[in-house]
């Protein structure tokens, strides 16, 4: 939920100060990066972390004896308390690394799924899903001959909750639903749709990709059995992520893969497999980036959640009404609850075109069908351009993304 009070302090240029990359140009002009729904810049302490593991202990965690192994697995580790705390998970040992959501996903679908859907039985999605969060499920439908339903979103990019409650039967096994569209900015009722999916006996995942740097995450209250993120869109390194689930989930699931640190025991006859949350991390994890990953979060809670959600809240008013002064654009997402991103279209351009000419001014933006393209089809157009605020932006970067447009549109129309 957005707040209105004031936050008393914040101050966005001397935070920008800690993002290196903010200092450079783009063909001549200064960099204004408005892309952060697709990943978002790395401030100088994330980049320091990387450094100062390479440079200081780079080791293999977990079964050196040496003092550099020792030091590896306790900042390793520590990023894992630190992750549990973030979300409010009950135990660490529901904390699994992985390289991202969409690995997240695909190892409960792999593991969970394969083991728990049979033939006749229902998954829900949405229509809003990135398409991490509907082709591992339509390949376990496919495998398992089991059905995906899909809840339809109206004109505003809202779920249509009505058709939702219809959806869930005895079938329905599971329900896989974004927290936030990476598409519209939708803020999805959750807790609302977990209570229902608990009711109708089916298990919970969420995807957490678009909205773990911007909400307050407390997973324990939400109730979903599973919930996925990714460090990269948390001001952390790519290639690290996180899978959380309910312990005695997790402990029922099948394995992943095979191999490190997943095993207790191997002989030729037999395997014992681990603990959790080892029992999901197979062989050399990405040691680097999940230390820097700590950081990242030790980052935004020093930043301040709260303050860093009312700043992007205006910037995402602003640059609604601003971008609504401009004659033939029209917003496509208009829900209640959004977080800092626009998705628009302009009559008789193509995204793409936009796209180019506003990279030649020095500005990022995302455009295309942002890997969901039934939603695209759903509004019947081949795609957006979409801005996406960090806490690093500012109105001023709004104003020339608008004269950017403006000037663009001059050309094209």
């Amino acid at each position: 939920m957005i707040t209105t009070a004031t936050i008393p302090v914040f101050d966005v240029c001397a935070l920008r100060k800690q993002f290196p990359v903010l200092e450079r140009e783009v063909k001549g002009k200064p960099l204004i990066y408005l892309d952060n729904a697709a990943t978002s810049q790395k401030p100088a302490v994330v980049i320091d972390a990387l450094v100062q593991y390479y440079t200081g202990y780079n080791a293999n965690i977990h079964r050196g004896i040496h003092t550099l192994a020792e030091e590896a697995t306790a900042a390793f580790e520590a990023t894992r308390e630190t992750a549990r705390h973030f979300i409010h998970a009950a135990g660490r040992e529901e904390i699994i690394f992985t390289r991202g959501t969409t690995e997240g996903i695909n190892l409960v679908a792999y593991t969970w799924g394969r083991a728990n859907v049979g033939k006749g039985d229902e998954i829900i999605i949405s229509a809003m899903e990135h398409h991490s969060n509907i082709v591992p499920w339509q390949i376990v439908c496919e495998e398992k001959g089991a059905q995906l339903k899909v809840i339809p979103v109206d004109d505003a990019g809202e779920l249509i909750m009505e058709a939702y409650e219809k959806l869930l039967s005895d079938k329905t096994r599971l329900v896989a639903i974004t927290h936030v569209s990476n598409a519209l900015g939708t803020v999805n009722p959750v807790k609302q749709m977990i209570r229902l999916a608990h009711k109708a006996g089916a298990l919970v995942l969420v995807d957490g990709a678009q909205s773990t740097v911007h909400l307050d995450i407390d997973v324990q209250d939400m109730d979903c059995d599973f919930f996925v993120c990714s460090a990269h869109k948390l001001y952390g390194p790519t290639g690290v992520g996180v899978l959380y689930g309910k312990k005695h989930v997790l402990e029922a699931m099948p394995v992943f893969q095979g191999g490190g640190e997943m095993i207790k025991e191997v002989t030729f006859e037999k395997t014992t497999y681990n603990e959790l949350p080892y029992k999901y991390e197979a062989g050399t994890p990405n040691i680097a980036d999940t230390i820097a990953f700590k950081t990242a979060l030790d980052f935004i809670e020093q930043t301040g959640k709260e303050q860093i959600r009312q700043h992007e809240h205006e910037l995402l008013q602003y640059a609604t009404a601003a971008l609504e002064t401009i004659p033939g654009l029209k917003i496509i997402g208009r829900a209640k609850e959004k977080t800092s991103l626009v998705s628009f279209v302009i009559d008789k351009v193509h995204p793409q075109d936009i796209g180019i000419l506003l990279d030649n001014k020095g500005i990022a933006v995302r455009t295309g069908h942002h890997c969901a393209q039934p939603l695209m089809q759903r509004y019947g157009i081949p795609g957006t351009i979409r801005a996406s605020f960090a806490a690093y932006n500012t109105k001023e970067e709004i104003d020339e993304l608008l004269l950017g447009l403006e000037k663009s549109i001059k050309l094209l129309v």
